[in-house]
């Protein structure tokens, strides 16, 4: 008898954080359209519309936050584009943007965003109500938390909501988010403060602009998500073997002995000769492990979609050969759930 334990094993979270851990960024087929991530996206253009903008900042995934040198396109960390990775990188970094904090990064870009595409730093009164574009970007600066010449928009880690201070590029942007933030109240909110005349400038302005076509729409993108070719974990400088022992459904090992690498013509994918033959499959499967077959069914899904993941592929004429290699390896890791609850090897 095997223990009662079933083979959602293979699909748990210790089994899938360790084989995004070992993949490639630029081969987690990443995309914003679909992903959590699309909502915000779709919000913050419609908070654009609302304030009559005609323009609507394309963005692209990377390892950070931000807009490429005056290039008006926004950068969003990759994680966010998927749940999964979100989850990884609350784990490595102790910290996850939520759907609120989010809409102000993305409003804050946004700024960013309208300021090149407008060559708005450019004009006289931008400089004289911001300062000098050219001043020099400094990682690190000394803010005035009580200053109230500056809004407070974002809270950054080091230095709380003064980051509008840091340059005048950021004052803009800061600017323009609490300006485009819906029911933000900043006639009221900023009331007496000098910030205030730097919100009217921006409420003035956009209304100037906003039927304008803009003067640059695109350009070189930094670090985009499908040119990352480190490993998810080298990304965070960490060690993804050390979560292979808790790893017990970890499929790709067995995978790759059957499908080691290969060169040729007439080359078909692994994971369609596992789709074509699952039916069969399943049958002697169930037969020589006694599993049931919702767990056999989940095994053979399992093995389906990492076959895929990692692209393994086979000679056409080594299809027969090949099933037997699959049948034997898949009867192998079901015996192995049977007795043991996971698997070994």
């Amino acid at each position: 008898m095997y223990p009662a334990r079933s083979l959602t094993l293979v699909n748990g979270w210790e089994t899938v954080r360790y084989e995004l851990l070992n993949t490639r960024i630029c081969d987690l087929g990443l995309r914003i359209e679909g992903s959590p991530l699309e909502p915000s996206i779709n919000r913050l253009y419609a908070e654009l519309a609302a304030k009559g903008l005609s323009f609507q900042p394309e963005c692209y995934l990377t390892d950070s936050w931000g807009c490429p040198n005056e290039v008006p396109v926004m950068g969003i960390p990759f994680y966010l584009a998927d749940k999964r990775l979100a989850r990884i990188e609350e784990e490595q970094t102790g910290e996850i943007e939520n759907e609120q904090w989010t809409l102000m990064l993305l409003r804050h870009e946004a700024g960013h965003a309208v300021n090149y595409a407008y060559r708005l730093y450019q004009r006289l009164d931008w400089t004289e109500t911001f300062g000098p574009f050219a001043k020099p970007y400094r990682d690190t600066f000394r803010p005035n938390p009580f200053s109230r010449q500056y809004v407070r928009h974002i809270i950054h880690h080091q230095y709380g909501r003064t980051y509008a201070q840091k340059h005048p590029d950021e004052d803009f942007a800061e600017t323009f988010a609490v300006w485009l933030t819906p029911r933000s109240g900043w006639r009221r909110r900023y009331r007496g403060w000098p910030a205030l005349r730097k919100l009217r400038y921006v409420d003035a302005l956009m209304r100037s602009i906003r039927v304008d076509r803009p003067l640059c729409t695109a350009g070189e993108l930094c670090t985009p998500v499908e040119e990352m070719t480190v490993l998810l974990a080298e990304h965070y400088g960490a060690r993804a073997e050390r979560y292979r022992a808790a790893a017990q459904g970890y499929v790709d090992d067995k995978l790759r002995e059957v499908f080691p690498p290969v060169r040729g013509r007439m080359l078909v994918p692994a994971g369609e000769l596992l789709r074509q033959q699952r039916r069969d499959l399943l049958g002697r499967v169930i037969h020589w492990s006694a599993l049931p077959e919702e767990e056999v069914d989940t095994l053979l899904a399992k093995l389906e979609d990492r076959a895929d993941a990692l692209s393994l592929e086979f000679r056409r004429r080594d299809w027969s050969a090949k099933l037997l290699d699959v049948t034997a390896m898949a009867t192998s890791l079901a015996l192995d759930f049977a007795y043991t609850g996971g698997i070994t090897g």
